[in-house]
């Protein structure tokens, strides 16, 4: 494709360019929607691509050349090659059905959370270590029912009460989620940045 001076100049003319952004799927479904529109509607000839992969995946293309901008939370800072640059941050909150017992507590701890079955992300994504990480560090095994990759998932089981789901905060909207009540928890594990990252020299 166009090497790194003509991207500029195809930006700067508003001409007809592309630009691909390799991105998880909690960033895709959640954070860059309102993104996204804002640049189509600035840039209506830029050609806007969005690949979805895990922040291992979306690391090689951009290094591979398959993707121009790469934005996740995990690990993504870890890339030898990368340039990484933070964007912003958020925090997990805890999801629970309407009259869950957790709704009543002040302040919810780990440990409170560790007493029921709980639903999250899986291994890669969105913060899952810092999730075990902060389990581990007060020794304790909670018992993780389903692992989802999505938080839409991730919601669905704990509408049917099948446990507690914990999933970033920008994944939950009162409109849409109206049978959850969402908790913030960014306390129990802690504050996540969510980078972007371009292919050193590009």
């Amino acid at each position: 494709g166009a090497g790194p001076k003509r991207k500029g100049q195809e930006f700067a003319a508003q001409d007809s360019g592309s630009v691909t952004i390799a991105t998880t799927q909690t960033q895709a479904r959640y954070a860059l929607p309102n993104v996204v529109q804002a640049f189509m509607q600035k840039y209506p000839k830029v050609r806007l691509s969005l690949l979805q992969g895990n922040p291992k995946q979306i690391a090689e293309m951009v290094m591979r050349d398959q993707a121009d901008i790469a934005i996740a939370t995990e690990a993504i800072a870890g890339f030898d090659g990368l340039i990484s640059l933070p964007c912003y941050q958020w925090e997990h909150v805890v999801v629970v059905p309407v009259e869950h017992p957790l709704l009543k507590l002040k302040n919810v701890s780990l440990e409170e959370i560790a007493n029921y079955s709980l639903i999250t992300y899986e291994a890669a994504v969105a913060g899952r270590s810092k999730i075990d990480h902060a389990f581990q560090i007060r020794n304790l095994k909670p018992d993780i029912l389903l692992e989802a990759i999505d938080a839409d998932v991730i919601k669905t089981y704990v509408e049917l009460g099948m446990g507690v789901g914990i999933i970033a905060g920008m994944a939950v909207d009162a409109e849409r989620d109206k049978n959850l009540r969402a908790i913030p928890v960014g306390q129990c594990f802690r504050i996540k940045i969510s980078r972007l990252a371009i292919k050193q020299g590009a």
